[in-house]
């Protein structure tokens, strides 16, 4: 049986926290940039995240979705999120793309995630992989957790 692995946006696949400061350095007069047009579809990916997602996908023992919470302060963010999926990685991986304020909700054996708690991580059922913690603090290391519990 597959193990469904779950992957947050935010500061895991793309960089928010860069963008964020350097849009209020810019204009500290807008307090939340993200309600901005177009601030998630720009945002830079985390080094490594798009190569270790394609490594993910390219396991037979994986199934692999991106699970983001919606900025409530930019509705667009929900197509926003949508188009930076299918910019980086294709219209195959929108199909994989769960936009939920609500993460405890889906059912899975991991979610990797730089949050443990405020979109519902602490009711996920499976293991949560705490991205820029010190025990998984770059896509490296999460890859080699991978690698080395299963083998491959």
């Amino acid at each position: 049986m597959k193990k469904t692995i779950y992957l947050d946006m935010d500061d895991v696949l793309c960089d928010f926290t860069a963008a964020y400061k350097t849009a209020i350095k810019a204009n500290p007069a807008i307090q939340y940039p993200q309600s901005q047009f177009d601030y998630f579809r720009k945002l830079a990916p985390i080094k490594d995240a798009i190569a270790s997602v394609n490594y993910l996908l390219q396991q037979p023992l994986f199934e692999v979705y991106i699970l983001t919470a919606p900025s409530i302060q930019n509705p667009l963010c929900y197509t926003e999120k949508r188009l930076w999926v299918e910019d980086h990685f294709g219209f195959e991986m929108v199909k994989r793309l769960i936009i939920s304020p609500h993460k405890g909700l889906n059912r899975g054996d991991y979610l990797i995630d730089d949050n443990d708690s405020g979109k519902g991580q602490e009711n996920f059922e499976g293991q949560l992989l705490k991205f820029g913690s010190p025990e998984f603090p770059n896509w490296k290391t999460v890859i080699s957790f991978f690698q080395e519990k299963y083998q491959l």
